[in-house]
């Protein structure tokens, strides 16, 4: 079998990887499991079961009786045991996860990934009781217990249980609803990618995938540019039936979920699983909206200008600087570049940081039938994270490793918070990745004394922050647009494609044109099929790590160990906690201003570039 051998598959792959990108590194998920037809995924997939069912057979019916004995042994050594099964059900879905994602069109892959889903929705479905009976202790004992010597540890993941407690269901409602799963939201989910990682699109008679056609959107030769816009335009239209079919399901499926839980908002249900509260995001949202005109507006036009434009085209956004010779970084270049930002910062950050590269945690090539994109996953605290990306040695691709590896390297410390209280909230998941850009940013400027090779790393990531910022924000009131009028009935292509044309005109500005197709490309946004409303948390990210950064460049010793314990807290502290230290406030109504201030500010100095040269 194929995947049986997976450490000689690695390094037959980096062998045969060279380039003039250099040799990029495949991961290597042997330190999760050996293959997906080993005895060790067998084992652990029986043992999820029966494990699960002894769980629910030694305690269900009793997690109250646990809470008021005298020093909440019972309830401590339950929470211990269910911690460890979440680290062994969490272990086999993501190894399940990681390989499906490496090749998407593979049968053999596809299949195991549904399987391995299926067996981990039986044995979790044993499970399900224990937080329900945790949110049925009444409040005084409840806070009684929390003060435990053997509960006390885990505090912040029960007060974040007790959150969700006027949204749960009955115990059989909500079974029926994590059963149903399987062959509802997660399939969906599974024929969004299979489908997208399966389209071909047509530039100039070669036929790529998704990602290396999105790539070409940064090309130099403009008639490039405009053959993959009219390539991804053709494409998406052909397949607008499918999209249009898995949006409506799923905004009906979320529609009866918030419904049936009582959720007031059609984002509040993220808003609880980010632990922020819907006026702080609402706050951002209007923020960025207002500066629309002060940030993306005014760069856009700018931009038009440098092309000898009166208007850009919208293949023309996200185009290199004219008579800037476009950088290529092979994969050795890109990797000392970050490393050598982030030891600047902290040495531990880089040491973190470069496990990634020389422990096989990493997957770069892109491959047919990958998953486009790029992301961290975290695992279980018992491995480590891996990191996929599609590199392609642009600038973009430097900072998009910078980004992950902050993800990884905020993973790596986190863990040891366990399993219930590792996993960090949206929200503060993008700081340490955004962080990580701005010092690798920050790092080559300084080492950039050509203006012009200047200017063009001040637009790349004047164009970056719009992108995370606006453009995200802009995304977030397409789905809100989305999921409000889908409580009407069903919606069209035509009709997605004017919700998503309105939110992008409002965003991008009159000085880029919208043209005929590109009210298609809603569908290639993964965020809005796997995690609804997700896509804030990159301008929550963008915006604080501005205000976050401002800090660290005026602050004397000390910032980087409590940059380090945010990190290590995980999901154990709230972010207005977290943020305390550094005299961050995200509830302050002028924090989105200050951060917002930083593009600005960016924009400016290449206004002022302009008017010298």
């Amino acid at each position: 079998m194929r995947h049986q051998q997976p450490r000689a598959r690695h390094m037959a792959a980096v062998e045969a990887g060279a380039s003039t990108l250099g040799a990029l590194p495949e991961w290597d998920l042997s330190d999760l499991y050996p293959g997906i037809a080993s005895d060790a995924v067998k084992t652990d997939l029986d043992r999820a079961l029966s494990e699960s069912q002894a769980f629910e057979d030694a305690h269900k019916g009793k997690v109250a009786s646990y809470a008021v004995t005298d020093d909440g042994t019972p309830l401590g050594k339950a929470i211990v045991s269910y911690e460890a099964l979440q680290d062994l059900l969490g272990r086999l879905v993501s190894y399940a996860g990681l390989v499906y994602a490496g090749d998407t069109s593979d049968p053999e892959r596809s299949k195991f990934y549904g399987d391995v889903q299926e067996r981990i929705t039986a044995a979790s479905s044993h499970l399900i009781f224990f937080e329900l009976e945790l949110n049925r202790i009444e409040d005084a004992v409840f806070e009684a217990v929390l003060a435990a010597p053997n509960v006390a540890k885990y505090r912040p993941w029960l007060e974040d249980i007790r959150k969700e407690k006027p949204y749960q269901l009955e115990d059989r409602l909500e079974q029926l609803f994590h059963e149903k799963a399987i062959s509802g939201r997660t399939a969906w989910n599974r024929l969004f990618d299979e489908t997208m990682t399966a389209l071909r699109f047509d530039v100039d008679g070669e036929s790529l995938a998704i990602e290396p056609t999105l790539n070409l959107l940064q090309d130099p030769d403009e008639a490039r540019r405009r053959a993959a816009s009219e390539a991804l335009a053709r494409t998406f239209s052909e397949n607008l039936r499918t999209f249009s079919l898995i949006t409506n399901t799923l905004a009906k499926d979320k529609e009866i979920s918030d419904r049936w839980r009582g959720f007031e908002d059609i984002a509040d249900s993220r808003h609880l699983a980010n632990r922020v509260e819907r006026d702080v995001v609402d706050a951002l949202a209007e923020s960025v909206t207002t500066a629309y005109p002060r940030l993306s507006h005014r760069y856009y036009a700018m931009k038009a200008k440098w092309l000898g434009k009166d208007v850009l085209e919208s293949w023309d956004r996200n185009a290199p600087l004219p008579a800037v010779e476009q950088r290529e970084y092979d994969w050795d270049e890109a990797r000392e570049t970050v490393l050598d930002a982030y030891g600047a910062f902290a040495p531990e950050m880089r040491a973190i940081a470069d496990r990634f590269f020389t422990s096989g945690w990493i997957d770069a090539p892109v491959r047919p039938g990958k998953s486009p994109g790029a992301f961290a996953h975290p695992t279980v605290p018992s491995a480590h994270p891996y990191v996929l990306l599609n590199y392609l040695g642009k600038p973009r691709d430097v900072m998009t490793l910078a980004h992950e590896l902050g993800h990884g390297v905020h993973q790596v410390l986190a863990a040891d918070q366990g399993p219930l209280m590792a996993p960090t909230p949206l929200t503060l998941a993008e700081t340490a990745s955004v962080f990580g850009e701005m010092l690798t940013f920050k790092a080559i400027l300084k080492d950039t004394t050509d203006p012009v090779q200047r200017k063009a790393l001040l637009a790349a990531k004047v164009e970056d922050m719009i992108n995370t910022v606006v453009r995200q924000i802009a995304f977030y009131s397409f789905e809100r647009k989305v999921h409000t009028a889908r409580r009407e009935g069903e919606l069209t292509a035509d009709g997605l494609g004017e919700l998503w044309m309105s939110v992008q005109g409002d965003s991008l500005g009159p000085a880029v044109r919208l043209g005929e197709g590109y009210e298609t490309f809603w569908t290639y946004i993964p965020h809005f099929i796997h995690s609804p409303f997700y896509v804030y948390a990159y301008a929550f990210g963008d915006c604080l790590v501005n205000s976050l950064y401002a800090v660290y460049e005026n602050a004397e010793a000390g910032f980087q160990e409590k940059y380090f314990d945010m990190l290590k807290a995980g999901g154990s502290k709230h972010h207005s906690e977290l943020l305390a230290p550094f005299g961050l406030d995200a509830t302050d109504p002028d924090f989105w201003s200050k951060g917002l201030t930083v593009i600005e500010a960016l924009i400016d100095e290449l206004e002022a570039m302009d008017r010298i040269g």
